[in-house]
């Protein structure tokens, strides 16, 4: 593992990003032992506190944890599908935020993907994830509930819908474009969507799940997909307009 003092970038950024390499090409396998912050610091040339920030920096990426004690150390990490959902929604969101995408770009995107993944959904899904959407259709008709609160419970339904596929690494790449352009597409449309219009078609995507209807999911999730471009484009529309 090295780095490259010449180089302007932070020293700690390169060291996290040294080590960082050297487990996923497999030079640092699961539950290895680091060398301790004194050896790191022989290696690379730099201070403890260096080395030690760099550390903090793969332990908020979940990539290594400290044990304390005689036997401790920092260990290599087993990162979860689920512990990198985090990361995959806070760098898709600040992707969508960060550049000129359009709303017809993410929302094309967004259920492309869901797509993909519907039909081994209706394949797969267990009966705890079909009763989740339920439930979250239920939630959608309460009255009184706030956009805020409809757009969490619109969220959660479409991530059972993709967990339903059995896949984690589905999972894992879907959790940016149901976690991240959701709410976005949402912040655009919630003015003029019609509740009543989604849950209807929240209620047909979940019978479809439910008799494991592939063609009619597929169907259902064109027919929301266009139902939301429609909706965008009148909102566009309507801010075009004069006062």
């Amino acid at each position: 593992m090295k780095i490259s003092p010449q180089k302007p970038a932070d020293l700690s950024a390169q060291i996290a990003q040294a080590i960082r390499d050297a487990i996923i090409s497999g030079k640092l396998i699961v539950d290895e032992r680091l060398p301790s912050e004194a050896e790191l610091s022989d290696q690379f040339g730099v201070s403890r506190p260096t080395v030690r920030e760099a550390l903090k920096r793969l332990a908020a990426q979940s990539l290594i944890r400290t044990q304390r004690g005689a036997s401790g150390g920092a260990f290599v990490n087993r990162l979860s599908f689920e512990d990198a959902y985090s990361q995959q929604i806070t760098t898709s969101t600040l992707l969508l935020s960060m550049n000129a995408v359009s709303f017809d770009t993410a929302c094309e995107a967004r259920f492309a993907l869901e797509r993909a993944c519907a039909a081994l959904s209706a394949k797969r899904r267990t009966a705890d994830q079909l009763a989740t959407m339920r439930a979250e259709i239920h939630r959608q008709a309460q009255p009184g509930l706030t956009d805020e609160a409809f757009c969490a419970s619109d969220v959660a339904f479409h991530r059972a819908l993709v967990d339903g596929a059995g896949n984690p690494v589905l999972s894992y790449q879907l959790a940016g474009a149901v976690e991240a352009m959701q709410p976005l597409m949402n912040m655009i449309t919630f003015t003029a969507r019609s509740r009543e219009e989604i849950i209807g078609l929240h209620n047909q995507i979940a019978d479809a799940l439910e008799a494991r209807d592939t063609v009619k999911v597929d169907a259902n999730l064109a027919e929301l997909e266009n139902y939301t471009r429609n909706l965008a484009q009148d909102v566009a529309q309507q801010r075009r307009k004069p006062a």
